[in-house]
């Protein structure tokens, strides 16, 4: 039976018993906007495959075209790493929107760019912002939703994921060939901020209310517990 949450988190769920679904009244605009921000970092990780000859074809710098895929996975993983430290220090709040933040910054850079150098820059700022951006949800999934629920909103990131990789490359080439690649990039951000804007009650009350499940500590927990099995006499 569920009992109702005590976090004394400033929302109406906390008096009332747990939800059954991520798409109950009260979480359900939190899930949209949190699967909305991770089909966007989807689509531009994978979209940016079908877009970047036309980018190199308008703008020159063949040289930088590898460089253009590489950036932006390695600064992703600092993002990754800058905010899982932060989100279990001070909450998920600040390093989600600075992720996004940073996100939609390298998609205007990297659209409005007038040379592929500039182009790299803003892929780097923007993988940057989407690794910060993917480690606070994980966060925010952990101290908004209850530990029952937690799996389906993670087995639903995963969706977000698979259909951006089967319609995200035609849907570029679409836009690219129609209004120009420019906007595959400046499109990003007309829904992101929408997305960010949702959340905002998610973030106040992840901020209030202790983790339910901390993720940034799951690695550190297993890594304990394999070092003691693996010790003699474990």
């Amino acid at each position: 039976m569920s009992t109702p949450r005590t976090t004394g988190a400033p929302d109406d769920l906390d008096a009332r018993p747990d939800p059954a679904s991520p798409w109950a009244p009260g979480l359900r605009g939190v899930t949209v906007g949190m699967l909305l921000l991770v089909a966007l970092n989807a689509f531009e990780s994978l979209a940016v495959t079908t877009t970047m000859p036309a980018v190199v074809a308008a703008l020159g710098g063949v040289e930088l075209y590898a460089m253009a895929f590489a950036a932006p996975v390695a600064s992703s993983v600092v993002g990754m790493v800058a905010s899982g430290t932060w989100s279990d220090r001070r909450g998920p709040a600040s390093p989600l929107v600075l992720g996004v933040g940073l996100f939609v910054a390298g998609l205007l850079v990297a659209g409005t760019a007038q040379a592929m150098g500039t182009v790299v820059a803003g892929r780097v700022v923007q993988g940057l912002g989407g690794g910060m951006l993917s480690v606070a949800l994980y966060v925010v999934v952990a101290r908004v939703y209850p530990a029952a629920l937690q799996a389906r909103v993670f087995a639903a990131f995963a969706a977000a994921w698979v259909l951006p990789s089967v319609v995200g490359p035609a849907l570029a080439g679409f836009i690219a060939d129609t209004v120009g690649w420019r906007w595959v990039f400046l499109g990003v951000p007309l829904l992101a901020v929408p997305a960010l804007a949702v959340l905002r009650p998610a973030l106040v009350r992840a901020g209030a209310a202790p983790p339910a499940t901390d993720p940034t500590r799951l690695a550190g927990d297993a890594a304990t517990s394999g070092a003691r099995d693996t010790a003699p006499g474990g």
